[in-house]
């Protein structure tokens, strides 16, 4: 019993310090964001502001063109959010209902490309959106943001469509039905938590990218709200620390709800659609 409740609350107290190390980076942008200039170059920060006040943003705005670089980086989000969904879920499918050796083989490949750094593999997109004109473009930005969710999308969507019973389809089979036709009417709406699951991934990794937006966007007009935050420090690696906590805390304020506002829906998702004999 001892060794029981000990162990537990060793866990309860291990999930806290997680909790904590999540969190701290995240309410200690939120306070810099809210400070005056004296208080960002005290020699004793605080946690709250003292003086809190909305200057940062209002300089951050007043400085760069953050509503468009957001709505840039929305575009490319949504774009590679619903392109990696609709490409991925008939890849998942067949490569989950048809363990072939060319299947695993592709699922061996996913799982590998993801060991791939973003340098190895920035030069060859480069070159093949360069032949394709789509260098400093929305759409070649988001086919790479796409590319690169895609092994990660597949290897998701595979497992929910393995745990969709294939007993389900078989019987759609003999009422008639195609494969298609099962795939949209009977496999996609058990797949509706882990469609959603995807598409919020895809979302949140090209919201935040930063590496391919700097390379493949050069005018200004076309860069996301990433590479728009770098704007903020000087030529001399000095920066705006107000200004700056203030842009990045409101560049993170999508990401959050839009898991707030589907997390009940995933977690919900998988517990009902329950086979019943």
């Amino acid at each position: 019993m001892r060794t029981g409740r000990t162990a537990r609350t060793g866990q309860y107290v291990a999930l806290l310090a997680y909790l904590v190390f999540l969190a701290f980076p995240f309410l200690w942008l939120i306070s810099t964001a809210f400070k005056p200039p004296r208080e960002l170059g005290s020699l004793h920060p605080t946690w709250i502001p003292r003086d809190p006040t909305l200057a940062n943003f209002r300089q951050a705005f007043d400085e760069q063109p953050l509503l468009h670089a957001a709505l840039n980086s929305l575009i490319a989000a949504l774009g590679a959010g619903l392109v990696a969904v609709l490409l991925a879920t008939p890849m998942a499918y067949v490569m989950a209902r048809h363990r072939t050796r060319l299947a695993r083989a592709a699922t061996g490949w996913v799982i590998v490309s993801q060991a791939f750094p973003l340098v190895l593999v920035i030069i060859p997109l480069f070159l093949v959106l360069k032949n394709l004109r789509l260098i400093n473009s929305m759409p070649g930005l988001i086919m790479v943001y796409v590319v690169w969710a895609l092994p990660f999308a597949l290897w998701m969507l595979v497992g929910y469509v393995r745990a969709v019973p294939p007993e389900l389809e078989e019987a759609a089979a003999v009422d008639g039905a195609g494969r298609l036709r099962t795939l949209v009417s009977v496999t996609a709406p058990l797949l509706a938590p882990g469609i959603v699951a995807t598409a919020m991934f895809a979302f949140v990794t090209a919201w935040n990218e930063f590496f391919f937006a700097l390379v493949l966007l050069k005018t200004p007009e076309k860069q996301t709200l990433p590479v728009i935050l770098t704007h903020f420090i000087g030529a001399e690696g000095v920066a705006d620390l107000g200004p700056l906590a203030a842009a990045a805390f409101l560049a993170t304020l999508p990401s959050l709800v839009v898991f707030a506002l589907i997390q009940r829906r995933i977690t919900g998702g998988m517990l009902t659609g329950a086979v019943k004999n």
